[in-house]
């Protein structure tokens, strides 16, 4: 399998220079086609990918069901495999892709957790914001909250790029793509509060001189820290949710919708490439459904 090498090495150069895919990404997509190589070792079957054949796949899926392997990886690892030939087809390497007709398991949108507007609040406001940190911390919830940041956007945010006159922020998405994005007033009082009483008396360096939430070292914070931030302050006010970042994202987003916001305007200010992606946002429970339909549909509307 020397061929393997070759062909693995370029593929990590097409992911990373042509696809502009962060490290993380690049690693998955090399330990799926690293579990195949296992796989044909396991079967002892020497063959370089211009030779594998649709049956070769559905054997080795069928391999990764009997280890127990949930439907879920099943279907990464498929789109991982789907990704590598399309790339051989690409650079002329092979000319039929046998992983064309390759079906992966159906499944259900696992949708994350929602905070109501409620237990937002109620995490929120369980920052004792005597402690330094926490006039920090504030400010960033309210922006996630307020804006629907990954938590990447968050922990880059520029100072610079806080538009407070216009009430916007640009944010620096996947694949360095910018986009303006509203942010409310609550959020933009507490990050005024923070870098005045707060972030002006950290170590300053000029590094770091642009980025607006930093640690008590003057670093710019870490994603960890943001997770530990929020799980805390679950276990605080004892909230049997598992929630991170992305809950609050998920949480602006549903909160939109269900207010009667444009799927679209969600669409853009989330930073979607498309509009399928955001549509699992419109997860709204059959209770909100049944409540809509009795207070709008004719039909539904007590006489």
């Amino acid at each position: 399998m020397a061929d393997w090498k070759f062909y693995l090495k370029n593929f990590e150069a097409y992911l990373k220079i042509e696809k502009s895919l962060s490290p993380n990404s690049v690693e998955a997509y090399l330990h799926d086609i690293q579990l195949l190589l296992r796989y044909l070792s396991f079967e002892k079957k020497e063959a370089n990918p211009d030779i594998l054949t649709l049956q070769d796949m559905e054997h080795f899926i069928a391999y990764l069901n009997d280890l127990g392997m949930s439907d879920r990886s099943q279907a990464r690892i498929i789109s991982g495999l789907k990704a590598f030939y399309k790339y051989l087809v690409i650079d002329d390497y092979i000319k039929e892709d046998p992983t064309t007709l390759l079906e992966g398991p159906k499944l259900s949108k696992k949708l994350p957790d929602t905070l109501s507007f409620e237990e937002i609040e109620q995490l929120i406001g369980a920052l004792d914001v005597s402690k330094e940190e926490n006039v920090r911390n504030k400010a960033m919830l309210e922006t996630l909250y307020s804006s629907g940041l990954r938590v990447s956007e968050l922990i880059g945010l520029q100072i610079s790029h806080v538009y407070k006159d216009v009430g916007f922020i640009r944010v620096i998405g996947k694949g360095n793509k910018e986009r303006l994005v509203p942010i409310g007033s609550e959020a933009l009082k507490h990050i005024e509060i923070y870098t005045e009483h707060v972030r002006k008396k950290l170590p300053q360096y000029p590094k770091y001189s642009d980025v607006l939430f930093l640690n008590k070292r003057g670093t710019p914070i870490s994603r960890v820290m943001v997770f530990i931030v929020i799980k805390n302050l679950a276990e605080k006010i004892n909230l049997n949710k598992n929630i991170s970042p992305h809950t609050f994202r998920h949480s602006f987003a549903t909160h939109l919708i269900e207010g009667g916001a444009d799927l679209r305007a969600v669409q853009q200010m989330l930073g979607h490439s498309s509009i399928t992606t955001t549509e699992i946002y419109t997860h709204l429970d059959q209770q909100y459904l049944k409540e809509s339909l009795s207070l709008h549909h004719p039909r539904y509307k007590h006489k």
